[in-house]
């Protein structure tokens, strides 16, 4: 099925519900705006929309043979979703390359959690806040009122997840042209903005680029197959004052140096390019453990 394939209805079961069928329901609902989501324990006869974690369809899980990442995390209603119309939904505010990475991670992190969750209780804690809003056994709520608050409420976290992908999708025009322009591991960007998804993994080492809290940030990149940067920020330099790091290095306007070596600040983007280069030649890279 294709996103412009959707119907104007859905159905999932009734009854107590989880973070697979309320987060199913954000999503069509984000999919396709006014979509008419109901509850029942069986498809109804003649149904002709879309039914999802019920019915053993191609949006269900609980039958055998349901489908499994490579990984060995088992789908459920929610993955399958969003595998058949997450990369288009993205592509509304991320180029093809982009919408493609950045659905996977998407699954990845916070899909697969929920998922595996509902396939084996294992305990997730967005999955604990959203089964919350289950009626207590002797509250008198209605269960089906309760999951569409759920829903609603799934739908807020989902769409501030959704435009924060989107951010880091137009961010990505900016941090390509400033790795373009890498002089010798390090890359200046213009503003602030997200940055790791382009570096990551890149030939770059350091990034710099205008804080949000004033001055100029210098961070090291993490590029290595495990995620770490192969230098860090001198540890001779980690937790010291400003007073003590201008000693330490020269350079007038250094203000800190995280002490997990990862971050440097300065008031001048100079000094901050400047700390990028005493570190590389230093060449320290923190011990493991």
């Amino acid at each position: 099925m294709q996103l412009h394939e959707l119907p104007p209805y859905a159905v999932t079961h009734a009854g107590k519900f989880h973070a697979d069928d309320v987060f199913s329901g954000a999503l069509l609902r984000l999919l396709r705006p006014g979509i008419g989501i109901t509850r029942a324990l069986k498809i109804p006869e003649h149904f002709e929309g879309l039914a999802f974690d019920l019915g053993w369809g191609e949006f269900d899980h609980h039958q055998q043979g349901a489908p499994v990442r490579e990984n060995g995390v088992p789908y459920a209603a929610f993955g399958l979703l969003w595998r058949a119309f997450g990369e288009e939904l993205l592509r509304r505010g991320c180029c093809a390359e982009d919408a493609r990475r950045e659905a996977a991670r998407f699954d990845e992190q916070f899909i697969q959690p929920l998922d595996l969750d509902d396939n084996t209780g294992c305990g997730a804690p967005l999955a604990s806040v959203i089964g919350s809003f289950n009626p207590a056994w002797d509250s008198g709520d209605s269960v089906d009122e309760q999951y569409y608050k759920a829903v609603e409420f799934a739908g807020v976290i989902l769409r501030r997840r959704l435009e924060e992908i989107w951010a880091v999708c137009r961010a990505s025009v900016l941090v390509r042209e400033a790795l373009a322009n890498m002089k010798d591991g390090v890359v200046e960007l213009g503003c602030y903005c997200p940055w790791k998804a382009v570096l990551a993994h890149s030939d770059a080492q350091f990034v710099v680029y205008p804080s949000q809290r004033g001055g100029f940030g210098a961070q090291v990149v993490p590029s290595g197959e495990d995620g770490e940067a192969p230098i860090d920020f001198p540890a001779a330099w980690a937790g010291k004052s400003a007073g003590e790091l201008i000693a330490l290095t020269g350079l007038k306007t250094i203000r800190f140096c995280h002490n997990g070596r990862f971050l440097v600040t300065c008031d001048e983007k100079e000094d901050a390019v400047a700390a990028c280069r005493l570190a590389q030649r230093a060449g320290e890279k923190k011990q493991k453990g």
